[in-house]
């Protein structure tokens, strides 16, 4: 993989912020290649756990295509993203960007725990109910969890 430092080096944040707002996003977006290297990029609720980032879909479709094609993929993360004015325009901002690849999870259990784990960030009111729709959809879920490669963040926030 070619090195792409971050251009601003005053605004390149560590890898434990990185990690911070992998936790703390509320979506991702998915991009891979298909087989004549068209990119795709597709928004995605995901769930940082146990150390990689896990999603969810249905065993078909445009993604699941190009992940078997080639599972390098990459995902970005946004969180505070506001426009101000202030000493003129610019906007308040941070984001990571990962490099991983994807592995679709077979194992049933390991499937399972991802679910309620993803279940856990978006819904944890619902938690009850998590166990009984994770086992009806199992079969027809497909769960992927990407192995982080390489991560960068950036960020510009408002001054103290």
């Amino acid at each position: 993989m070619r090195e792409h430092p971050v251009r601003r080096k005053d605004r390149a944040i560590g890898a434990d912020e990185c990690l911070g707002l992998l936790e703390s996003g509320r979506y991702c977006v998915l991009a891979t290649t298909d087989d004549q290297e068209q990119p795709y990029a597709v928004p995605l609720s995901y769930v940082f756990w146990e150390g990689k980032i896990w999603f969810h879909c249905a065993h078909q479709g445009h993604k699941i295509e190009n992940l078997k094609d080639n599972p390098r993929c990459s995902l970005t993360v946004v969180g505070d993203n506001q426009p101000v004015y202030y000493k003129d325009f610019t906007t308040w901002y941070e984001s990571v960007v990962v490099f991983g690849t994807a592995e679709e999870i077979c194992n049933e259990a390991i499937k399972t725990e991802a679910l309620l784990a993803l279940a856990r960030k978006y819904l944890p009111e619902h938690m009850d109910k998590a166990p009984g729709s994770i086992a009806a959809s199992l079969s027809r879920t497909a769960v992927y969890a990407v192995s982080i490669k390489k991560m960068t963040g950036k960020a510009k926030r408002r001054p103290a």
